[in-house]
């Protein structure tokens, strides 16, 4: 029997997959447990229009990013902090900071996709990389002055 799956199921396929199996273990199990349903033309072409739906949802997305990683690329972000003698900063800057600044000038991106290799503690110049979608990376320079 041809089912549409509903949910990942281990040993059977992934969610949205067409998969024939037993007549028994559809009927009994996938069926009745909400898992999967009949694959009639209705809830294939149902599946097919949620699919394209998601792929220009996710084509969509990916070519925001390609937008914003070319504004941050090679972009100059100045940071003023309150340092100490031999540009020594008190504490450290963290990604939350950087993405606030970036903000500023009108670019938004989550702190959590701010890479920083090793903690920023004195003042100076870093190079910075931000990863903004799955192979898509932009990378900026961080100015951090007294």
């Amino acid at each position: 029997m041809k089912v549409i799956l509903q949910n990942d199921i281990k040993g059977t396929g992934k969610k949205g997959d067409i998969v024939n199996v037993a007549d028994g273990y559809a009927k009994n199990f996938l069926l009745k447990n909400g898992y999967a349903v009949l694959a009639n033309n209705s809830n294939l072409n149902d599946t097919l229009n949620q699919k394209v739906a998601k792929d220009y949802h996710k084509e969509q997305e990916r070519l925001a990013a390609k937008a914003l990683a070319d504004k941050i690329e090679g972009k100059v972000i100045m940071l003023k902090i309150k340092s100490g003698e031999n540009g020594k900063i008190f504490g450290s800057i963290t990604a939350k900071e950087i993405a606030d600044e970036l903000a500023k000038s009108g670019l938004n991106v989550d702190k959590r996709k701010i890479e920083i290799k090793e903690p920023i503690k004195y003042t100076g110049d870093y190079k910075l990389k931000v990863r903004l979608y799955e192979g898509i990376h932009a990378s900026f320079t961080l100015k951090v002055m007294a």
